[in-house]
């Protein structure tokens, strides 16, 4: 039987490993032409709100990244419950 706050928790994971990218990845940079297209494409206003959409968007895909690879591991190596 799963338990009843294991999304709950899976969800606090991603975040918080999101926040660890936050510390130790760089996002990645863009050339001005394909960041003027970019907010062209998007309708924004300026270059600091692409710049916040793509550190949001980025360190929340390395914190979902990190946290299924650490499941894996946890999951296949450390797991109390052997089949």
């Amino acid at each position: 039987m799963k338990h009843p706050l294991e999304t709950l928790v899976s969800a606090a994971g991603i975040l918080l490993l999101a926040f660890l990218s936050c510390l130790l990845l760089p996002a990645p940079a863009l050339t001005l032409s394909l960041a003027n297209r970019l907010m062209e494409t998007f309708h924004l206003v300026d270059l600091n709100q692409l710049y916040t959409l793509i550190f949001c968007i980025w360190f929340l895909l390395l914190g979902m990244l990190e946290y299924l690879v650490i499941r894996f591991i946890w999951k296949r190596w450390f797991s109390i419950e052997r089949v």
